[in-house]
């Protein structure tokens, strides 16, 4: 899949119904992703590799700059080998497939995709503020109306999804970058998945996981605000709810299947309620998935004040904007040490991967 032009600022009128304009991403969505295009096999020799931003156990995200056009782009590559390795085959197509049929203010779309003998490389527009995991590391906690300007952004991410009959399943502030506006994007999907009904599979991230992955029992969109409850939580007090000693994973599975926390003193009256409904191993409890669905979070007293239509259109001031300087300014990403892979010489697991 060759480059897309970028998307244009999104405008929301508040005048429309936002289930209508939900319905018609909806459509817009289903329509992309009925359709797979192919990535050419030219790898990035249209771009020039400017710097690493960031490296995982597939591969690693570039700072990429288009040759023709001078733009500036973040390329994630995947290395074949570790795919098939621990069998993300699916995942990966998957990513790649939700990734390009996605168009919402707050979730990153995929711009191109490319392949060669050993990788695939998904190019997406340049989110320079960095993860708000760095941010949030950074000042340690944030204020209650600071948390809820991020954590209403990651719930419109979340209803757009859900919208579409996606899970995301890997809610966590590494996987939020913040742009240069100082607003919120929801990336990698890896994990995401559409489902019509229930579906059983265990992944995620151990401290975000719901009682019911835990405990291998079907399931829908609740786990998803099962984890914004863990997300809104840890923007507040600074640390997740279900934090174990030397991070023992079984001592936090069990503090997750009984919900066992402790709510800080200096939560509001309205934030403890909001955690508290969404925190709730009863899913015949759980905020999100009751009969109301997300309108008990969206119209909860914690967000009464939140502007949703300006905070699409994004004409809301963000209480943090990162200072960059120029599009070659990577200051807000971590430090990486990138150790260069030698490349094939033949092409790496072609029939796994002839639909990328």
């Amino acid at each position: 899949m060759g480059p897309q032009p970028d998307q244009a600022q999104m405008h929301f009128s508040p005048k429309v119904d936002y289930i209508l304009i939900l319905d018609k991403l909806r459509e817009d969505f289903n329509k992309k992703f009925a359709v797979n295009v192919p990535s050419p096999s030219t790898g990035l020799d249209d771009y020039d590799v400017k710097a690493t931003l960031g490296s995982g156990s597939f591969g690693k995200v570039q700072l990429v700059r288009e040759k023709e056009s001078g733009v500036y782009y973040a390329s994630k590559q995947l290395s074949k080998d570790q795919i098939v390795k621990t069998k993300q085959v699916s995942h990966v197509m998957s990513e790649k497939n939700v990734l390009r049929s996605m168009t919402f203010p707050n979730t990153v779309n995929l711009i191109a995709s490319y392949k060669d003998f050993d990788s695939l490389y998904l190019v997406l527009p340049l989110i320079g503020g960095g993860e708000l995991f760095t941010y949030h590391r950074k000042v340690r906690k944030f204020t209650e109306k600071q948390a809820r300007f991020y954590a209403a952004q990651v719930f419109l991410a979340l209803e757009y999804m859900h919208h579409c009959s996606l899970l995301y399943r890997d809610l966590k502030p590494e996987n939020i970058m913040m742009d240069k506006n100082g607003y919120l994007k929801v990336t990698d999907f890896g994990f995401a998945k559409k489902v019509e009904t229930r579906t059983m599979t265990l992944c995620g991230t151990p401290e975000y996981l719901p009682p019911e992955i835990i405990q291998s029992k079907p399931y829908g969109t609740s786990v998803d605000w099962w984890a914004f409850g863990v997300l809104v939580f840890e923007f507040v007090a600074g640390h997740s709810p279900f934090s174990a000693h030397n991070r023992d994973v079984m001592s936090m599975y069990n503090k997750i299947c009984e919900a066992d926390y402790k709510m800080p003193s200096y939560f509001s009256g309205a934030l403890r309620h909001l955690v508290d409904h969404l925190l709730q191993v009863d899913l015949s409890k759980r905020f999100g998935n009751l009969i109301n669905g997300n309108r008990d979070i969206k119209e909860h007293e914690w967000f009464k004040d939140v502007e949703w239509i300006p905070l699409l259109n994004q004409t809301v001031n963000a209480p943090y904007v990162p200072n960059i300087s120029n599009p070659e300014d990577i200051s807000n990403f971590d430090k990486v040490s990138d150790k260069p892979r030698p490349k094939a010489k033949t092409m790496r697991h072609e029939e796994a991967f002839a639909d990328f």
